[in-house]
């Protein structure tokens, strides 16, 4: 199932301390969906209110982690590139309705449509992490919500990033 209800308390509970970490050690996930192209093999994976995007070809292996916990000093930037990899990002806040509508839109997506991962946390069902990914020619691409929800509506931490080898 590609949605998961994790009995976990969030490790990240705030998008404003968010880092990224490329090729690093990897963290344990606590929930994982793996996809595959000709080439290569991409694993999605929900961390503690954040994600780790694993790839792995014939000849490379990369990751991309977003998390309060990275280790790293490096602060998730606007935008940012290294060879083969780009990533953008950009934080919202929205009205209560409106956090919502998208924390429902998201679950939807990630419990019905292929590529797709999610985890909700407890506490509140709009706390959650979803991920899409899809194969791009050699390599991939993919977006991430991180949803923190707040009394007056919630913050929304939106990635998108692309790899090629």
């Amino acid at each position: 199932m590609p949605f998961h209800r994790l009995a976990v308390e969030p490790v990240d509970v705030s998008g404003t301390t968010l880092r990224l970490a490329l090729n690093a050690p990897p963290p344990e996930t606590l929930a994982t969906s793996v996809l595959s192209s000709d080439t290569s093999t991409l694993a999605l994976g929900v961390l503690g209110a954040s994600h780790l995007i694993t790839i792995e070809g014939t000849k490379t292996v990369f990751s991309e982690e977003v998390s309060c916990t990275a280790r790293t000093d490096t602060a998730l930037p606007g935008a940012a590139t290294a060879p083969g990899y780009r990533i953008e990002s950009r934080t919202e806040f929205c009205d209560p309705t409106e956090f919502r509508r998208l924390a429902h839109r998201l679950r939807v997506s990630c419990e019905r449509d292929d590529g797709w991962l999610g985890g909700a946390f407890p506490g509140d069902d709009a706390a959650l992490t979803a991920l899409s990914a899809e194969p791009d020619r050699d390599g991939w691409r993919w977006q991430t919500w991180h949803l923190y929800p707040g009394e007056a509506g919630g913050t929304v931490v939106y990635t998108q990033s692309r790899w090629q080898p």
